[in-house]
């Protein structure tokens, strides 16, 4: 094999490449994050709705909201912390010194829209994640 392997290399040399993440598929993109979030919007704004109604038919609805909610903010966190961690490298960082608080503060306000009600809080969790989206789009150009 290695007699094999010496005579490829001399017909065809390896060249020296490198990616961003584990196999190079370039495909990053902050705008399913975003979605997420303004599901949890949605959804926070319905369960603000729906209060006061304690209706079997209106509890379900909200433990379907509430799962939804759940489930996107997880999904926008996991979506961002994928940019974080794969996509965006030192260079990215000397120029967006505060990126990684940036990231950090995102992922805290999704848990916080996880764990509860809060319009504002949710409002707060898309807002961060697009600034996070706009400073990707940046070292995109």
């Amino acid at each position: 094999m290695s007699l094999l392997t010496n005579l490829t290399d001399r017909i065809a040399p390896r060249a020296t490449v490198s990616a961003h993440c584990d196999v190079p598929c370039g495909i990053y993109d902050p705008h399913d994050a975003l979605q997420a979030a303004q599901t949890c919007i949605r959804m926070t704004e319905l369960l603000l709705e729906g209060e006061g109604d304690n209706s079997l038919a209106a509890q379900n609805t909200r433990v379907r909201q509430i799962l939804a909610k759940e489930e996107h903010a997880k999904k926008a966190k996991d979506d961002i912390l994928v940019i974080w961690t794969d996509y965006f490298k030192p260079p990215h960082l000397e120029k967006y010194p505060d990126l990684h608080e940036k990231v950090w503060k995102a992922s805290q306000l999704g848990s916080q829209v996880k764990i509860g009600v809060n319009m504002d809080t949710a409002v707060a969790f898309k807002a961060a994640l697009q600034e996070i989206g706009d400073i990707f789009w940046a070292t995109k150009a």
